[in-house]
């Protein structure tokens, strides 16, 4: 019996190893793939105000979530808002183009892996994340928002989303070495 609570206890002590970290913290690096097979970083829209959706392309909730952002970017956009999908169904990389292209995205969409995905959002393999997963990150690479595993409405509701993406266009930029 003592073995037994002895080995909960460690357990217990255990599971905040297991805990996203707090917010705000600055974003991991993340590599971005195109359904071409080219590759870029996130990093390398540093700068901008990103709304980074992990979707599933033939997920209703995520077509309808994409479609909002980019309503968004057309009003936001040339104020600094880049929206970026990343696709990780099954055959993402072959369906990632005609999603695009049946919702009128003019934003990018890439597609992704699940390992990569959950270590970004600093996610246990003990989780079973829902879509989309929303990560709001600020001009000096720093995730202000994100979704936990089992998502957030906030996220997903318009008119949270563009007052948040409001505020942070509004924040500057830090210069170079001088980050939060």
């Amino acid at each position: 019996m003592m073995r037994t609570a002895a080995a909960l206890a460690l357990l217990a002590a255990s599971v905040p190893a297991f805990a996203i970290e707090p917010l705000p913290r600055k974003s991991p690096e993340f590599t971005l793939k195109t359904a071409a097979g080219k590759e870029s970083l996130l990093s390398s829209y540093r700068g901008k105000v990103l709304v980074v959706a992990f979707i599933f392309t033939t997920c209703p909730h995520c077509q309808a979530f994409s479609a909002m952002v980019e309503k968004l970017y057309k009003e936001l956009g040339p104020r600094g808002l880049q929206p970026i999908d990343i696709a990780w169904n099954e055959n993402a990389q072959s369906l990632v183009g005609n999603f695009s292209q049946q919702l009128g995205l003019t934003f990018p969409v890439f597609y992704g892996t699940y390992d990569p995905i959950m270590a970004y959002m600093g996610f246990s393999v003990l989780d079973r994340p829902v879509v989309p997963l929303v990560v709001v990150i600020d001009k000096n690479f720093t995730i202000r928002a994100q979704s936990p595993p089992q998502g957030d409405p906030n996220l997903q509701d318009e008119t949270k989303l563009r007052a948040m993406i409001e505020t942070l266009l509004k924040e500057p930029l830090a210069s170079a070495g001088h980050h939060k």
